[in-house]
Formats: structure tokens, C-alpha cells, sequence
């Protein structure tokens, strides 16, 4: 029997999860979050489980990662009445910008935000799809205080605590929200 979304949306949203086993390597668990995204009324429920949590304590700015971030960031942003900051791949963005490098399991990354993208004392929500290592919301989150922002917290759909990410960004003294977890296999 399918899971109620108005008694456990959290629940409701996992089921919604597709699981695909040795993607994109062997031995790898991936977790789709397209399933979400396809279905209007699991997208309506995902997306309202984010604006039921920011919009009392609005913040000035949605910042979303590249590039699932970006679905439910700026989703976030238009229901919120605030401003959608993308948060980009180097080299995807045409103005001026400030970058941050991070390390991935083998090798490294950069990601990219305009330098006006935000203000100093705006409070934003950092939003991916999941949180793995943890290294791209790490960079993003160091990204928006160089430009004097303050991230009130960082949002995922998916935390994979056993990746370490979740753990040492809350280390780093972010506070995180994520509506469902998987641990191991």
C-alpha cells in the first residue's frame, strides 16, 4: 500500500526514489531523483516540504547547484517570492566571476558564481539534490560567504550520511535539511 503523502510525505517522497544498481560504476547505489520530478503531484509534495520549511523564516536568495539543484532551486525561489541564485560548472557563466575548486574521488572540480549574485548580509538557502561527500555544496556554501552572504542552511532531497558529506559540512558549522536518507545498499 502506497504511503499517504499528507501523513508521511518524507515516506511518500522515498517511494518515489528509483534505486539504479552499478550506475554510473560497479558497486554503486544510484538514487534518481527524476521519478520526483515527472509525477505533478510527487513534484508538488517534494517541492512543498521545502517552502513549508523557509517560508516563515524567508531567506533573500535560493542558491542552487548545478545542476539538479537548479530544478528544485529555483522551484523554491519562485514560490518563496525571492531571488534564484545558479551556482555553476567553471566556465558556464558569461559575467564576472568568483570560483571555487573542491576534490572529488578522483580528481578535482570548480563551480562558478556571478559576483553579483549576491550581497553581503544576504541570507540564503543552499539547495542540491543530494549530499554525498559533500564537496560541491562545500564549495558553494564558501562561494556565497566570500561574497558576504550568510547561508541559513543547506537543503538536499537525499543525504548518503555513510559518504561522509552530511557530516562534514555540519563540521564546518552548516546546518543541513534533508528529507530522506540511505545508508548502504
Amino acid at each position: 500500500m502506497a504511503t499517504d503523502p499528507a501523513v508521511n510525505p518524507a515516506a511518500y517522497i522515498r517511494e518515489h526514489i528509483r534505486t539504479v544498481p552499478d550506475w554510473p560504476a560497479p558497486g554503486v547505489m544510484f538514487r534518481d531523483i527524476t521519478p520526483l520530478l515527472s509525477s505533478p503531484r510527487v513534484f508538488r509534495v517534494l517541492i512543498d516540504q521545502f517552502v513549508h520549511r523557509y517560508f516563515d523564516a524567508r531567506p533573500d536568495a535560493v542558491a542552487g547547484l548545478d545542476a539538479r539543484g537548479f530544478i528544485i532551486g529555483s522551484v523554491l525561489a519562485y514560490e518563496l517570492g525571492v531571488g534564484f541564485v545558479p551556482i555553476r560548472k567553471k566556465g558556464k557563466l558569461p559575467f564576472t566571476t568568483v570560483e571555487e575548486t573542491y576534490e572529488l574521488e578522483y580528481g578535482s572540480a570548480t563551480v562558478e558564481m556571478h559576483t553579483d549574485a549576491v550581497k553581503p548580509g544576504d541570507r540564503v538557502v543552499l539547495i542540491d539534490d543530494l549530499i554525498a561527500t559533500g564537496g560541491t555544496m562545500m564549495a558553494g556554501m564558501k562561494l556565497l560567504q566570500r561574497l558576504g552572504a550568510t547561508v541559513i542552511e543547506g537543503a538536499a532531497i537525499v543525504d548518503l550520511p555513510e559518504l561522509g558529506g552530511s557530516n562534514k559540512l555540519r563540521a564546518a558549522g552548516l546546518q543541513l535539511f534533508t528529507l530522506v536518507d540511505f545508508e548502504g545498499h
